[in-house]
Order: C-alpha cells, then structure tokens, then sequence
C-alpha cells in the first residue's frame, strides 16, 4: 500500500475536522414541503458513531420491519464541513489509496456520511432494527472529483423501503455539495431480515451474514447470485486480523463484528470480518477511477479475518473472491462514456 505524510499545499496534518457530538449538534430544523414528516434538520456537527450504535441496539428488539412501514422524512444537513487531514491519510493508507493527493478518494464521502446515516437508521421512528442489518450494495456517482481542502455540505436521507424475498430493504441516499452543487452521491441499500429469519449480524457496516451461508460457508441456494465466468486474477492480498481495527480508527465505524474474534462471535461469526466498505474501497484503489464516475459495488459474502483473497477485474469489472466464493462484485464506468 502506498506511503506518505497526507500532507496537502498549503494544509497542515490533522487540519479543520468535523468533531463529533452525541447528539450531533442540531442548529435547526425546516421544513421542505407542505407535508410535516418532511424536514431538513441542520447539524454543527457529525454525530458520534458510539452512542448511536448503542442506542440502536437497544431499540432494535422493538422495532416492526415491513415495507408498508412509515419511516423518517428527515433530511440531515451538515453545511460547512472540512476534512481531517490526518484521518483522511490513515483511510489512504488502510484502503491502498495513494496519500497527498488533492482529490478525496471517491469512497470517503461515504465514510463522512455515515455518522449522518447512523442517526437516522438508530433513530426511534426508523422501522428497521439496527441489530441485523446488512448493507447489500452500494452505488456512487461522482461528477468530479472533491478536492480534499475544500469546504462541503452533506446531506442524508432515507429515500424509501421496499419488500425483499427475505426482509425489508432500506435505501439510504447521502448526497456531498459543493458552492451549492452536487459534486457527489450515493446510494446504499440496507437489508432488514424477517418473517422468521431473524439477522444476527452486528449493524449495517456488515456485509453478508453467517445464516445466509451452508456450514461449509458457501452461499445457500435461495440467496446464490447468478453466475457468471470468473474474471481474470490480477492481485492475491493476505488480509492481517488487524485490517478492521485499523479501518475503524480511520473511518470512526468501530462496530464489534470488524474488531476481534470474540467481539465477532457474540454476532454469530467465527471471527471477525472485514468492513465492506473497505473491500470495495481496496478493489477501487487496485482498479483506479475517472474524474467523473459511477461505481457499483454488491456486498455478497463476508471476508474473514485474517485471510487470503484474490482480486479480479477484466474493463469495468472488478471482483474480490475467496476460492469460487465471490465477496464483492462491481463495475467502473465512466460518465459520459
């Protein structure tokens, strides 16, 4: 993985940051249209990840999951937002992105919304429990490339649910401004199981569930995705037990699953596993991306750690598997192409 200090002209390490706050400090709220339940909510600052995920959980019991169900109309809004300098390089260097480079790797607006996306997913009027849900996928689209010393503007919402064979799925939209234009957004689908097939998978930074698989860890047939050929080998990466630990300092999300093996199996897995968004944002570092880009990734199995996984790609393709078992597929696709 690529070296260096993260240093930027002109910036100093660790320079203007979003400080967490429990609450997330709210300026104010208005409201969007006629309908009530449609409000932007105006933050001061991020909210802290640990206390939502707490919250979460202990809401999570209570919780009814079901297409049909009401969920929040909130918009988050954090405005005047700058990136630490210092997490940024430690992100580069944990996902193979190279460090000092102007343009924000295109997988970290995701990181600075997450915290955005934690408060509404744990929030009481989310119908989905925070316990046992899954992030499915995820789609970006970058129409240029933010620049890692300028100032932004967030914004978060739950766009919809929608029925799934095996639950209720969840689709979460983080959108990143700049001098009021959207330079950046996202997608991401969270998948809430039910109807008798309760998650045990610990919050939406997993990818994959251990029930989802045969005890030989191969996917059930009722969740195998269509096969397609293998694409060709480019790199084989051994993954450290430390990856998770690592990517949590960076990216704040320190959910148990990712941090040791005991902390994993309380969650049903036989270790801990690696943070989804880190395997997509490795294979983007590995694969490169243009200016202006629209990216897919499917989160498809769990990667375990430590561990041995190969990278594959062929054009805008791009897979992370395990023997014949697929971990995450995806594509590259240039706008405009």
């Amino acid at each position: 993985m690529a070296g260096g200090s993260g240093l930027r002209c002109g910036e100093r390490s660790g320079g203007p940051g979003v400080r967490p706050e429990p609450a997330g400090g709210v300026v104010g709220t208005y409201s969007d249209s006629t309908d009530a339940r449609d409000r932007s909510v105006v933050l001061t600052r991020s909210p802290a990840l640990a206390p939502l995920l707490a919250a979460g959980a202990l809401r999570s019991p209570f919780k009814r999951p079901g297409a049909d169900a009401e969920f929040p109309r909130t918009r988050l809004v954090l405005p005047g937002l700058r990136v630490d300098l210092a997490r940024l390089a430690a992100y580069e260097r944990v996902c193979g992105f190279p460090t000092g480079d102007d343009a924000l790797p295109v997988t970290y607006p995701h990181v600075l919304g997450f915290p955005l996306a934690m408060r509404l997913m744990s929030a009481p009027d989310f119908p989905l429990p925070l316990l046992g849900l899954v992030h499915t996928s995820i789609e970006i689209t970058r129409y240029r490339a933010p620049e890692a010393s300028g100032e932004y503007e967030l914004t978060v919402y739950v766009d919809g649910l929608a029925p799934h064979r095996r639950g209720t799925e969840a689709a979460v939209v983080t959108e990143m401004r700049a001098g009021g234009e959207v330079v950046w957004e996202s997608v991401s689908t969270y998948l809430a199981r039910h109807g008798g097939e309760a998650g045990t998978s610990g919050g939406p930074s997993a990818s994959g569930e251990p029930s989802e698989h045969s005890q030989s860890g191969e996917p059930s047939e009722s969740v195998r995705p269509e096969r397609h050929e293998p694409l060709p080998e480019v790199a084989e990466w051994r993954l450290a037990g430390d990856i998770g630990r690592r990517y949590g300092a960076a990216s704040g999300d320190r959910n148990p699953i990712h941090l040791h093996p005991l902390t994993a199996r309380l969650f049903g897995f036989p270790r801990a596993i690696a943070h989804g968004m880190w395997t997509v944002a490795r294979c983007l570092a590995a694969h490169g991306t243009p200016q202006a880009v629209l990216v897919r990734a499917e989160f498809r199995a769990p990667v375990l750690l430590p561990g041995s996984v190969t990278y594959a790609a062929a054009g805008e393709r791009f897979e992370l598997r395990g023997g014949e078992r697929v971990h995450v597929a995806g594509s590259v696709v240039a706008l405009g192409s």
